[in-house]
């Protein structure tokens, strides 16, 4: 289904056209000037150059061919030479009517559905979830879902941090702890207990001090190196122990993510590309792109057009050690063998774009990945506080990712318990989904690339740009469509959208109207923020009309219908988007 300021635009060029003009020229957008119009053409401005004629005069001969038009009136020419019209009641309602009836609501998929990986979450193994975790769950989440939303096939892979250097500082941990475990007895051949000999509690204690102890011992780290370099060559008792691990964390992880409605398709980390490095290295230094400078075995990236200097791409360490950046190497690999992907998305932290830049030009250039893949690097800013630092708990340290969330729930919780007519455990439940849609609308409704402010105060607002206003606005309209239905014994989906009876009600239909724009910008940009300004717009324009209008109580039975229809779809839309965006409505707050 066509956007309607496409179907604008096109009237407007058969206009231009009509006059003798190019119909390119005619291309409509929305007025920044409500006060004066709905819509606005600027083409006789860029016309006025190439036809050499002044353009309040071209304006003023295409606006002579829009007389008795379908789809605009009260078209005006304003000097220097601008087109204000405003769309039709009727073309209007007969855009609605047509949404209203066809499937998605008139968002087209594409022709040619994508593969699309995105790699979003990083998590390192045996550290819990924190506060920095945050914007890559639920921004790679609501891209997946974008994605999917448009008919691609969207992969979500977490792409775990789970080969390293913290899996070393563990295991020598657990080793001077109890070195009584049989996973420490170079002897022993039977086999390794199926129970984990520590829980998730004592890996968050395990691994902070492990890492503070090998920063000031440098025995005690060069330990963990042996033994993160032992594990990965495969010594059996610390692959079990590693094992054990990883059951662990990602049982503890799956948890948080859970609380977070967030899903991986994909539980792969850096160990699951272990076996590809040692040949991929092989055929870069076969090929003669990989070479050695001071000891480490490099790649040069840059290139003639760089603003700013770009270093070598470093594929092993002087000591033979692989890095992040072979390991993401690889996992390109493995992505392009086993998916063959038409773009991958990586939804990191904006502070590892140049790490980024190198990886994907050594991709390239050593034909890890071909050119029909599209790699795209989406990075985000940080999660501050109020005083513009990075988020810290009260002591100062990082915050855990639970206690964020449990803050937000407490927070939402008293204010929902504000309503006595809500039991206490549905009191609960509803403060978990509104405190969710909080959290998410926080984080989303700021554009990706940019820091911002962690205000639980504003969060929770049930006024303002927030996700509990987003959510109060659908549970009233679903509130009057259930009173409509008991009163009536009518289903709201069996009723027509009739044409605006008024100024508020038209603004609430032409906002409506833009939900297929605002979902193929956000889809074509990897924006959902631009979701979250549409549906604040969108819940402003419909609480203007409610507020106005009396609907429940309104005598004109055709004309509560043609109401009733319109709140109807206007549910259906912010329903949509907010599950676009990860998260959902209760039926009462």
């Amino acid at each position: 289904m066509q956007q309607l300021i496409s179907l604008l635009s096109e009237e407007m060029g058969r206009a231009f056209e009509a006059a003798g003009y190019d119909a390119s020229l005619g291309q409509v957008m929305v007025s920044g000037r409500p006060d004066l119009c709905e819509y606005q053409c600027n083409g006789a401005m860029a016309g006025a150059k190439k036809y050499h004629k002044a353009p309040f005069v071209i304006a003023g001969e295409v606006a002579k061919h829009l007389e008795g038009a379908e789809r605009v009136f009260n078209v005006s020419v304003v000097k220097p030479g601008f087109i204000n019209c405003d769309v039709t009641p009727a073309y209007l309602t007969q855009y609605l009517s047509e949404m209203a009836k066809a499937d998605r609501l008139g968002v087209e998929t594409s022709s040619r559905p994508r593969t699309v990986i995105l790699d979003y979450g990083g998590p390192n193994v045996a550290k819990p979830l924190h506060v920095g975790h945050l914007r890559s769950a639920v921004i790679g989440e609501a891209l997946k879902r974008i994605l999917r939303f448009h008919g691609d096939n969207a992969i979500g892979d977490i792409h775990l941090g789970d080969w390293g250097l913290q899996m070393g500082l563990v295991i020598t941990e657990l080793k001077h702890r109890h070195p009584e475990l049989p996973y420490f007895d170079e002897n022993y051949t039977g086999e390794y207990p199926a129970e984990p000999p520590f829980t998730v509690a004592d890996l968050e204690e395990i691994y902070p001090y492990a890492s503070g102890r090998s920063r000031e011992d440098e025995a005690y780290h060069r330990e963990a190196l042996e033994n993160t370099h032992l594990l990965q060559e495969g010594q059996r008792g610390y692959r079990a122990l590693w094992e054990h691990i990883i059951h662990v964390s990602v049982a503890d992880m799956k948890r948080n993510y859970e609380n977070l409605n967030v899903t991986f398709d994909l539980w792969n980390g850096e160990s699951t590309v272990n076996d590809i490095i040692p040949v991929m290295v092989e055929d870069m230094k076969k090929s003669g792109l990989a070479y050695e400078s001071q000891g480490a075995l490099v790649v040069d990236v840059s290139e003639e057009s760089d603003s700013k200097e770009i270093p070598p791409c470093m594929i092993l360490k002087s000591d033979g050690a692989a890095l992040y950046t072979t390991t993401d190497l690889a996992t390109i690999k493995m992505r392009k063998d086993q998916n063959d992907p038409d773009e991958i998305i990586y939804v990191v932290d904006k502070r590892q774009e140049l790490h980024f830049i190198q990886t994907f030009r050594a991709a390239r250039k050593c034909g890890l990945i071909g050119d029909s893949c599209r790699l795209t690097f989406k990075g985000f800013g940080t999660v501050n506080g109020k005083d513009g630092r990075p988020f810290k708990t009260r002591e100062g340290g990082v915050m855990r990712l639970e206690s964020l969330i449990r803050e937000i729930d407490d927070k939402m919780l008293g204010k929902i318990e504000a309503n006595p007519d809500i039991p206490a455990d549905e009191a609960k439940e509803t403060a978990k989904i509104v405190g969710l849609a909080a959290l998410k609308y926080g984080d989303l409704s700021n554009q990706a690339s940019k820091d911002y402010i962690f205000d639980v105060e504003k969060f929770t607002s049930f006024e303002g740009d927030t996700g509990p206003y987003i959510l109060y606005t659908i549970v009233r309209i679903k509130s009057i469509l259930k009173k409509y239905l008991d009163a009536s014994g009518r289903n709201p989906a069996d009723l027509a959208i009739g044409a605006p009876s008024g100024v508020a009600e038209k603004t609430l239909m032409r906002s409506i109207a833009g939900f297929n724009r605002t979902m193929q910008e956000a889809y074509e940009e990897l924006a959902p923020h631009k979701i979250c300004a549409f549906i604040y717009q969108l819940s402003n324009d419909f609480n203007s009309f409610y507020h106005g209008t009396r609907i429940l109580t309104e005598e004109d039975q055709t004309q509560k219908e043609h109401w009733i229809a319109l709140l109807y779809l206007t549910e259906k839309v912010l329903e949509i988007c907010i599950n676009v965006l990860g998260f959902d409505a209760p039926e009462r707050m």
